[in-house]
């Protein structure tokens, strides 16, 4: 899109504003990017961001937000600067991040701010290149996450109220800003630091479910942010419909902070007499497993992008870098049916998954910074190698949780008396006889049924009943239903009633079972890197799971990004060298995964794929990101040239075949055949015994 003249940003002062300009945000009339440097005035650090008149103010000059929301437990470490120095020369001069509870305290009473979660280190990054912060604490921040970014730890209180001033709730939030207020306290901006301003809690005119809620967030957060403005956000619609109530909940009376407003209404109904923050606009929203992809309308996004810095209004686009719902952290939305989020949290950013220039992005840059010369360079082709998340140790229960009636996943008693946060649950139990199994609605998110290791069907909420066969010369039949959560509702009211696993009784023929066998398989690194060399057993065509499937690939001196394809296989999870690349399933519309060069390694690397229906022989390597559409059939795929992508074949007639040499990297398979580990049979004595069986059992039709 052209830019013609006179519509840039002009260099104006405040007073010489008319009705078509448009205010600079890093270049004129707000502070320099270099303000909070060690050269800046300390006069100016003794006052921090203000509302003065219909304006925003920081050390009293005049100041314009434009701010890129990036998540730096979505981005693999080594990116995070990249990032950022790509934010700042698109003309942005704040960076947004939110900070998510659950990840930093899995298990009650255990932080971890180390690895992908190290919060510090990214502010820091963002004032060493010369971007403010806006930090959103929450408790609950949305952002798509599982949750919310609310612990699911929290629902083992049967009773639980979410984002109200419950007991339980309200405890465990005073312990957690006990332990991450300290933390970033002295990086304020009167500290000399990057932190201009805090958001508390997210869109709560949306929930509103406590009117003492919002004053408690309020007051429990004042005395440790005394010096930093805090405000609170709410939905465009809400903020209509309850002006005088919302605006009451915030810091500052006369500042207006929405999300989305342009999106709905006219920005001018939102105008009042103190300036106005579009805290999250986005030109589109998520993408759901089995619906079409979102697309991003550029010609609207700057419409309405104009009109809000017409209006002097300060501006957070989200997302500018979406990054990856890596590993289980992805939540669902309930648009009239529950909708599980993709891997992908590309999201319509100005960078792509993998940290890419978008067209978009270079309209903003011109708009937004039309002098702005040459774009940094792509740095993600720097990957050396290494861990690039720090996940937490959990995995398989060996040993099975008893119980007589079944427990959802934050009920059991594992990690510790947290319960299990997500990925599989395995439940097992004994019958005599065959018959109509009805779930009640209890299965969260989605059940596979066996019956003596055959496979019966899926129970989910729109499947809540099967019939299961009788076998007249057998006395007793083991029943086992394979739950995944598919990930906890983001938003909404609905919240509290988020417990995944079997979360009440299951029937057959209109009795409750009894006496269940429960195997937590939350399979983050403690199981991955278990070392099983004598359970793996060869693999074959269209193996049927549920499965493991052991790969070693071979990767060249200088790893690089790249993007995994599992055409032909159905449905599961991919983890490399330990680290969970996230969720793959074959009704789209996401068709790759992204592999972050880092979390790769010179030499071997191990993937690991959990298959839950079908698998095939293959698995592809390209170079670009298949987000929704379907990558090409696989004949012509193998013979793209190696510029484009290459596929790997096992088992092989002995040997793998030769590969081209790619330039993303050059890697071949050390192993001619692919391992597999079956489940869930082996979590019996099996599993344990070195010689445990792995001989393909019955399973899901193709």
């Amino acid at each position: 899109m052209g830019r013609g003249v006179g519509e840039g940003l002009g260099a104006v002062g405040r007073d010489d504003w008319g009705p078509e300009a448009r205010p600079a945000g890093v270049l004129c009339w707000t502070l320099s990017p270099e303000s909070h440097s060690a050269g800046k005035c300390l006069c100016e650090r003794l006052v921090g961001l203000q509302v003065r008149g219909s304006n925003f103010t920081l050390g009293n000059m005049p100041f314009l937000i434009l701010s890129g929301t990036i998540h730096y437990f979505r981005v693999p470490r080594d990116y995070w600067k990249d990032s950022l120095l790509k934010l700042k020369a698109c003309g942005f001069n704040t960076v947004t991040t939110h900070v998510p509870w659950n990840l930093h305290e899995p298990r009650r009473g255990q932080f971890h701010y180390s690895g992908n979660l190290d919060l510090i280190a990214f502010i820091s990054l963002a004032s060493e290149v010369d971007l403010w912060v806006i930090l959103c604490v929450g408790p609950y921040i949305g952002s798509d996450l599982d949750l919310g970014g609310l612990p699911s730890w929290l629902l083992k209180d049967s009773h639980m109220k979410l984002r109200t001033t419950h007991k339980g709730f309200t405890a465990a939030v005073n312990h957690y800003f006990d332990d991450l207020i300290p933390k970033i306290r002295g990086f304020q901006f009167q500290e000399e630091g990057p932190i201009i301003a805090m958001q508390m809690e997210n869109e709560y005119g949306s929930y509103n479910l406590d009117k003492r809620y919002m004053p408690y967030i309020k007051n429990v957060s004042a005395p440790s942010f005394s010096s930093v403005f805090t405000y609170f956000s709410h939905f465009a619609d809400s903020w209509s419909k309850h002006p005088e109530q919302l605006s009451s909940q915030g810091t500052v009376r006369d500042a207006v902070f929405v999300s989305n407003g342009c999106r709905t209404f006219k920005c001018q109904s939102l105008t009042g007499p103190g300036p106005v923050m579009m805290t999250v606009y986005t030109a589109r929203s998520l993408d759901g497993w089995g619906t079409p992809r979102n697309t991003l309308d550029l010609h609207m996004l700057m419409e309405s992008v104009r009109e809000m810095l017409k209006l002097r209004f300060s501006l957070n686009f989200y997302m500018f870098h979406g990054g990856t719902n890596f590993g289980f952290m992805g939540g669902a939305a309930f648009p009239g049916h529950r909708l599980p989020m993709v891997t992908s949290y590309d999201y319509g950013a100005l960078l792509t998954e993998d940290g890419g220039y978008t067209p978009e992005y270079l309209v903003f840059q011109e708009f937004f910074r039309p002098d702005a010369g040459t774009r940094p360079a792509l740095q993600r082709a720097l990957g050396c190698g290494g861990r690039g998340a720090d996940v937490v140790l959990g995995g398989v229960q060996l040993e099975p949780v008893r119980s007589t009636g079944p427990l959802s996943m934050e009920q059991l008693s594992v990690n510790e008396g947290s319960g299990q946060s997500a990925g599989y649950i395995l439940y097992e139990t004994v019958i005599t006889r065959g018959g109509v199994l009805n779930s009640d609605g209890h299965v969260k998110d989605r059940g596979q049924v066996f019956l003596d290791d055959k496979y019966i069907g899926v129970l989910d909420d729109a499947h809540q009943k099967l019939t299961l066969p009788s076998d007249h010369y057998k006395e007793f039949l083991t029943l086992r239903i394979l739950v995944e959560n598919q990930g906890r509702l983001a938003s909404g009211t609905s919240m509290n009633q988020e417990r995944k696993g079997l979360t009440g009784n299951i029937y057959l023929n209109g009795s409750p079972l009894r006496k269940f066998k429960i195997y937590s398989l939350e399979m983050q690194n403690k199981f991955t890197q278990r070392k099983l060399p004598n359970i793996w057993k060869p693999s074959f065509l269209h193996t049927v799971g549920p499965a493991f499937f052991l790969a070693l690939l071979r990767v060249g001196s200088q790893p690089k990004d790249t993007f995994m394809s599992l055409q032909g296989w159905t449905k599961g999870v991919v983890f490399i060298n330990g680290q969970n690349l996230g969720r793959y399933w074959n009704v789209g519309p996401q068709e790759t995964l992204y592999v972050p060069g880092p979390w790769l390694k010179p030499g071997l690397n191990e993937i690991i794929v959990f298959e839950e229906f079908k698998s095939t022989l293959l698995i592809y390597f390209t170079n670009t990101s298949q987000l929704g559409k379907r990558l090409p059939p696989r004949k012509q795929l193998r013979q793209l040239p190696a510029s484009r992508g290459v596929c790997a074949r096992f088992p092989g007639p002995g040997h793998a075949p030769p590969l081209p040499a790619s330039p993303r990297f050059s890697w071949r398979f050390s192993r001619p055949r692919l391992l597999c580990l079956l489940l869930p049979w082996p979590l019996g004595p099996s599993w344990r015994s070195p010689g445990g069986g792995c001989a393909a059992q019955p399973g899901p039709p193709s």
